[in-house]
Protein backbone atom coordinates (compact mmCIF):
# COMPACT_ATOMS: atom_id res chain seq x y z
CA UNK A 1 0.00 0.00 0.00
CA UNK A 2 2.85 2.40 0.81
CA UNK A 3 4.44 1.70 -2.56
CA UNK A 4 1.10 2.30 -4.28
CA UNK A 5 0.80 5.69 -2.56
CA UNK A 6 4.31 6.63 -3.77
CA UNK A 7 4.10 5.41 -7.36
CA UNK A 8 0.37 5.25 -8.04
CA UNK A 9 0.89 1.76 -9.47
CA UNK A 10 -0.92 -1.28 -8.19
CA UNK A 11 1.48 -4.09 -7.38
CA UNK A 12 1.11 -7.43 -5.66
CA UNK A 13 1.88 -7.43 -1.92
CA UNK A 14 5.30 -8.38 -0.66
CA UNK A 15 5.91 -12.08 -0.07
CA UNK A 16 4.92 -13.47 3.37
CA UNK A 17 8.50 -13.58 4.75
CA UNK A 18 8.85 -9.83 4.13
CA UNK A 19 5.44 -9.07 5.63
CA UNK A 20 6.11 -11.18 8.72
CA UNK A 21 9.54 -9.63 9.24
CA UNK A 22 8.00 -6.18 8.94
CA UNK A 23 5.38 -7.01 11.60
CA UNK A 24 8.08 -8.28 13.94
CA UNK A 25 10.16 -5.14 13.43
CA UNK A 26 7.18 -2.86 14.15
CA UNK A 27 6.21 -4.84 17.26
CA UNK A 28 9.81 -4.75 18.52
CA UNK A 29 9.88 -0.99 18.04
CA UNK A 30 6.51 -0.30 19.72
CA UNK A 31 6.60 -3.03 22.34
CA UNK A 32 3.84 -5.63 22.65
CA UNK A 33 2.53 -4.71 26.10
CA UNK A 34 -0.41 -2.55 25.04
CA UNK A 35 -0.45 -3.35 21.35
CA UNK A 36 -3.35 -4.54 19.21
CA UNK A 37 -2.34 -5.44 15.67
CA UNK A 38 -4.30 -6.49 12.65
CA UNK A 39 -5.07 -5.83 9.06
CA UNK A 40 -7.33 -6.31 6.11
CA UNK A 41 -7.38 -9.66 4.33
CA UNK A 42 -3.76 -10.79 3.81
CA UNK A 43 -2.61 -8.14 6.29
CA UNK A 44 -4.81 -9.67 8.99
CA UNK A 45 -3.62 -13.14 8.12
CA UNK A 46 0.02 -12.10 8.46
CA UNK A 47 -0.73 -10.34 11.76
CA UNK A 48 -2.42 -13.50 13.02
CA UNK A 49 0.70 -15.52 12.21
CA UNK A 50 2.94 -13.39 14.45
CA UNK A 51 0.44 -12.56 17.22
CA UNK A 52 1.21 -15.37 19.66
CA UNK A 53 5.00 -15.24 19.31
CA UNK A 54 4.97 -11.46 19.71
CA UNK A 55 2.84 -11.62 22.89
CA UNK A 56 0.65 -8.71 21.80
CA UNK A 57 -2.55 -7.82 23.66
CA UNK A 58 -5.03 -8.37 20.82
CA UNK A 59 -5.59 -9.05 17.15
CA UNK A 60 -8.18 -7.58 14.76
CA UNK A 61 -8.67 -9.03 11.28
CA UNK A 62 -10.92 -7.33 8.74
CA UNK A 63 -12.14 -9.68 6.04
CA UNK A 64 -9.98 -12.66 6.96
CA UNK A 65 -9.12 -14.90 3.97
CA UNK A 66 -10.31 -18.17 5.51
CA UNK A 67 -9.87 -19.87 2.13
CA UNK A 68 -9.32 -18.90 -1.51
CA UNK A 69 -12.58 -17.73 -3.13
CA UNK A 70 -14.66 -20.71 -4.21
CA UNK A 71 -12.29 -23.16 -2.49
CA UNK A 72 -13.59 -23.75 1.06
CA UNK A 73 -11.89 -27.16 1.00
CA UNK A 74 -8.52 -25.32 1.18
CA UNK A 75 -8.73 -23.51 4.53
CA UNK A 76 -5.99 -21.18 5.76
CA UNK A 77 -6.76 -21.68 9.42
CA UNK A 78 -4.32 -24.19 10.90
CA UNK A 79 -2.71 -21.61 13.20
CA UNK A 80 -6.14 -20.25 14.20
CA UNK A 81 -7.04 -23.56 15.85
CA UNK A 82 -4.61 -22.89 18.71
CA UNK A 83 -4.35 -19.07 18.71
CA UNK A 84 -3.80 -17.82 22.26
CA UNK A 85 -4.06 -14.09 21.51
CA UNK A 86 -7.56 -12.63 21.95
CA UNK A 87 -8.80 -11.97 18.44
CA UNK A 88 -11.71 -10.34 16.66
CA UNK A 89 -12.41 -11.24 13.05
CA UNK A 90 -14.88 -9.00 11.23
CA UNK A 91 -16.31 -10.75 8.20
CA UNK A 92 -19.02 -9.87 5.70
CA UNK A 93 -21.75 -12.47 5.35
CA UNK A 94 -21.21 -12.41 1.55
CA UNK A 95 -17.41 -12.62 1.72
CA UNK A 96 -16.15 -15.13 -0.88
CA UNK A 97 -13.14 -15.82 1.39
CA UNK A 98 -15.42 -17.27 4.08
CA UNK A 99 -19.19 -17.20 4.58
CA UNK A 100 -20.99 -17.95 7.86
CA UNK A 101 -21.83 -21.50 6.75
CA UNK A 102 -18.25 -22.21 5.69
CA UNK A 103 -16.62 -20.71 8.79
CA UNK A 104 -19.09 -22.45 11.13
CA UNK A 105 -17.43 -25.81 10.46
CA UNK A 106 -13.92 -24.60 11.36
CA UNK A 107 -12.59 -25.48 14.80
CA UNK A 108 -11.23 -22.06 15.72
CA UNK A 109 -9.60 -21.33 19.07
CA UNK A 110 -11.86 -20.12 21.87
CA UNK A 111 -9.88 -16.85 21.89
CA UNK A 112 -11.35 -15.90 18.50
CA UNK A 113 -14.62 -14.04 18.14
CA UNK A 114 -16.10 -13.67 14.65
CA UNK A 115 -18.38 -10.68 14.15
CA UNK A 116 -20.51 -10.95 11.02
CA UNK A 117 -21.28 -7.80 9.04
CA UNK A 118 -24.72 -8.51 7.55
CA UNK A 119 -24.78 -8.34 3.75
CA UNK A 120 -21.13 -7.25 3.54
CA UNK A 121 -18.67 -8.54 0.98
CA UNK A 122 -14.89 -8.80 1.47
CA UNK A 123 -14.69 -5.00 1.77
CA UNK A 124 -17.93 -4.83 3.83
CA UNK A 125 -19.85 -3.35 0.89
CA UNK A 126 -23.48 -4.43 1.24
CA UNK A 127 -25.67 -5.89 -1.47
CA UNK A 128 -28.22 -3.48 -2.93
CA UNK A 129 -31.17 -5.34 -1.43
CA UNK A 130 -29.75 -5.37 2.09
CA UNK A 131 -31.05 -1.92 2.96
CA UNK A 132 -27.64 -1.11 4.43
CA UNK A 133 -24.94 1.26 3.29
CA UNK A 134 -21.21 0.75 3.29
CA UNK A 135 -21.06 3.44 5.97
CA UNK A 136 -23.52 1.44 8.11
CA UNK A 137 -21.29 -1.60 7.84
CA UNK A 138 -18.11 0.30 8.65
CA UNK A 139 -19.76 2.01 11.63
CA UNK A 140 -20.78 -1.43 12.91
CA UNK A 141 -17.24 -2.74 12.36
CA UNK A 142 -15.68 0.22 14.17
CA UNK A 143 -18.06 -0.18 17.10
CA UNK A 144 -17.23 -3.90 17.32
CA UNK A 145 -13.47 -3.14 17.33
CA UNK A 146 -13.92 -0.49 20.02
CA UNK A 147 -15.91 -2.90 22.19
CA UNK A 148 -13.32 -5.63 21.68
CA UNK A 149 -10.42 -3.32 22.51
CA UNK A 150 -12.12 -1.97 25.64
CA UNK A 151 -12.46 -5.51 26.97
CA UNK A 152 -8.76 -6.35 26.66
CA UNK A 153 -6.41 -6.17 29.64
CA UNK A 154 -4.47 -2.92 29.93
Amino acid sequence: MAERRKTGKRRPPDRPPVLLATWRKVIDRLGPDRLIIGGKSLGGRMASLVADDAKIVGLVCLGYPFHPPGRPERPRIEHLRALETPALILQGTRDPFGTPDEVAVYALAATIRVHWIEGGDHGFRPGKRSGRTERDNWCEAIAAVAEFASGLPT
